[in-house]
This record gives C-alpha cells, sequence and structure tokens, in this order.
C-alpha cells in the first residue's frame, strides 16, 4: 500500500478484446449474432415448455431453469461488451462493476448446480426407469431448482460484500470485457488473502464437487447402458451423454483453470478468449445441444406452430 495513490476509485475502464480498429465492425457483427443466438435459442426453449404441457416434466423443469439462467448469464456480460466494441467510453462505474460481478457469479453458479440436477435426473430415468416417477417427484424438483437459487444467491453475496470491503487506488483499469473476480483482485490496494482463500475453498466446492457430481452420474449412466444388449441404444445414449459432457467439459474447465488452476503463464489474452468460451460460446451451445436436438421439444414446437395456425385460420 505505501507509495501508492489512495485516491479512491469511482470507475473502472474495461479494456475488452484486444481487437484492431480494422477489425471492431466484423467481430461486433460476430458477438451480436452470437447473443441474438443466445436469447433466441434459450427464449424459444422457455416460450415452449411454458405453453406445452407434455414438457411439464422434471427434466423440463430443470432445463427452463438452465435456459433463463444461459440467458441472463450471457446478458450480464454481451451488452457492455457490444457497446465498448462501438464506443470510446470503455467506463463502467464501481457500484455498476461490483454489480455485474455479482450477477455473473449467480448465474454461473447456478448454471453449475442446474446442470448437477439434470444429470441426476438422467442418470435416475435410465438407471431406474420403473422408479422414476417416484424418485424425481415434484417435491425433489422444487426443492433441488430451490435449493440451487439459495446457494447461488449465498455463495456470489459472500463474494460481492468481500470485494465490496477493498480499496482501489491510483490503478483502475481492467484488462477485461467484464469486472472479472481476479482481475478486480490484482488491482486492490488492500490486503486480498481473505478473498483468495475464500475463492480456493468455497470457490472449490462450489465449482468441483459440482463437476465431480456430473462425471459420476453419466458413468454410472454409461455404465448401465454397456450393460443393455442394444446397439441402437448405445450409440444414442453415446452421442447424448458425449454432446453433453463436451458442453460440461467446455464449461467446468475453463472456470477451473483461470480461477482454481491459474497459471503464471496465461497471458491477458488467453485468459479472455478462455473467459469467452464459458460466457459466450456455452451459453449459445446449450440450448442446442440440451433442448432443441430432443423428439420432445422439436414435437412441442410443432404443435404450438399448428396451434397458432389453426387460430389464425378461424
Amino acid at each position: 500500500m505505501t507509495g501508492r495513490n489512495q485516491t479512491i476509485v469511482s470507475e473502472f475502464l474495461l479494456l475488452g478484446l484486444p481487437i484492431k480498429s480494422k477489425h471492431q465492425n466484423l467481430f461486433y457483427a460476430l458477438f451480436l449474432a452470437m447473443y441474438i443466438t443466445t436469447v433466441l435459442g434459450n427464449l424459444l426453449i422457455l416460450v415452449l415448455i411454458c405453453l406445452d404441457p407434455h414438457l411439464h416434466t422434471p427434466m423440463y423443469l430443470f432445463l427452463s431453469n438452465l435456459s433463463f439462467s444461459d440467458l441472463c448469464f450471457s446478458s450480464v456480460t454481451m451488452p457492455k461488451l457490444l457497446q465498448n466494441t462501438q464506443s470510446q467510453d470503455p467506463s463502467i462505474p464501481y457500484a455498476g462493476c461490483l454489480t455485474q460481478m455479482y450477477f455473473f457469479l449467480f448465474f454461473g453458479d447456478l448454471e453449475s448446480f442446474l446442470l448437477v440436477a439434470m444429470a441426476y435426473d438422467r442418470y435416475v430415468a435410465i438407471c431406474f426407469p420403473l422408479h422414476y416417477t417416484a424418485i424425481m417427484g415434484p417435491r425433489l424438483c422444487l426443492s433441488l431448482v430451490v435449493l440451487s437459487w439459495v446457494l447461488t444467491t449465498s455463495h456470489a453475496m459472500l463474494h460481492t460484500l468481500l470485494m465490496a470491503r477493498l480499496h482501489f487506488c491510483e490503478d483502475n483499469v481492467i484488462p477485461h470485457f467484464f469486472c472479472d473476480l481476479s482481475a478486480l483482485l490484482k488491482l486492490s490496494c488492500s490486503d486480498t488473502r481473505v478473498n483468495e482463500l475464500v475463492i480456493l475453498f468455497v470457490g472449490g466446492l462450489i465449482i468441483v464437487i459440482p463437476f465431480l457430481l456430473i462425471i459420476m452420474s453419466y458413468a454410472r449412466i454409461v455404465s448401465s447402458i454397456l450393460k443393455v444388449p442394444s446397439a441402437k441404444g448405445i450409440c444414442k445414449a453415446f452421442s447424448t451423454c458425449g454432446s453433453h459432457l463436451t458442453v460440461v467439459s467446455l464449461l467446468y474447465g475453463t472456470i477451473i483453470g483461470l480461477y482454481l488452476c491459474p497459471s503464471a503463464n496465461n497471458s491477458t489474452v488467453k485468459e479472455t478468449v478462455m473467459s469467452m468460451m464459458y460466457t459466450v460460446v456455452a451459453p449459445m451451445l446449450n440450448p442446442f445441444i440440451y433442448s432443441l436436438r430432443n423428439r420432445d421439444m422439436k414435437g412441442a414446437l410443432r404443435r404450438v406452430f399448428c396451434k397458432k395456425k389453426n387460430a389464425f385460420s378461424l
């Protein structure tokens, strides 16, 4: 702290992505297309689940919450990124920065817990099909969703309050496109050891345990499927599990690499690209991986459009 200007920071400057001026419009169009795809894909899932009674099942309760989480998670960072790409003023107020960080953590954690609930739902459906209705009752499903929201609220609030107690002095430039937790800690002129310990232990529990539970669920699913001598069923199951695990690995791999096992060799550009993987790419892919490819969602889409078409014909 000594030797540093003690002026209180009232705003931060987001450097954004290291894009050359001549390529800014191209990347703006790319990011805008990705954001619109994310919003429309997740909104479509939410509308279909609300309108079609056939989708009022435990799996689609989790999927609707996941779609809402993805929609909000992407909206926490993408509008500001798009604005800064076209604007000469990359500033964000101190309160706005902490608010963005809170909702970023909240919806990121919520997605993590919902993926665990969905993996457990698939595990019960495939390994215990005759007992599925009894196990995955409305009370358990609602409890899992509520628990996910409560845990994410507590975790996000903990980090936000710990960040709010820190002082920020002369340096207010964030080499990122959003108010990232680790980037803010590097700017602080206070003692950040408590924050770092909380990230390591509490963050480890929030990230690693859900990841291990998902892997265990899919491992049990694969083990159960291999016992059934059906080549078609095995191929279909591996196709589904493989696509799900690809998104899970993309999400958790980048988060663990950035926050729990950061490398001293990681450059700012590398960290920014890794962040794009789970903040932009994963929310865009989830609607296609988890919902829009499956038969139930396609059937719901046909039924909803047929109803609308019949209503207009009358």
